[in-house]
């Protein structure tokens, strides 16, 4: 896509900072890090999000997560980290690329959890998780 600014920065029209790269794969730091060290990975082709990545291309895409993972545990000495996705926009997708937050995690550093949710019966849990699978292709 020519106008993706992923797509800009695996063409090296964009400038970032890689962190590792692989034949399918690239992975750099954010430039609006959560806190230092904060890293995307991305598929080099691009697939707008989750639903559309091809099963080889996600067996790459998750083994560049764990390798940048234990990076970020090893080399930054992080006491852990995130990994999250947001698809469409509804879930705050900005760049419609696919890509992995890695977000390394330090005690004390600040970061909170989204706020959870109680269902009010178990009635209601076995109704979504019904809703859900029965929507499965």
């Amino acid at each position: 896509m020519q106008d993706c600014i992923f797509c800009k920065i695996v063409r090296g029209e964009i400038p970032s900072v890689k962190v590792y790269e692989g034949a399918s794969v690239l992975c750099f730091l954010d430039v609006a890090p959560a806190v230092r060290g904060h890293c995307l990975v991305i598929p080099k082709d691009h697939v707008e999000n989750i639903l559309k990545i091809p099963e080889d291309m996600a067996a790459s895409v998750h083994e560049a997560i764990r390798r940048v993972g234990q990076g970020i545990m090893q080399g930054l000495q992080a006491d852990g980290f995130n990994v999250g996705m947001n698809n469409f926009p509804a879930a705050g997708q900005v760049v419609m690329h696919a890509h992995w937050h890695l977000i390394p995690r330090f005690q004390g550093d600040g970061l909170q959890l989204w706020p959870q949710y109680k269902y009010d019966s178990d009635e209601e849990m076995r109704d979504f998780a019904q809703k859900i699978s029965s929507a499965f292709p």
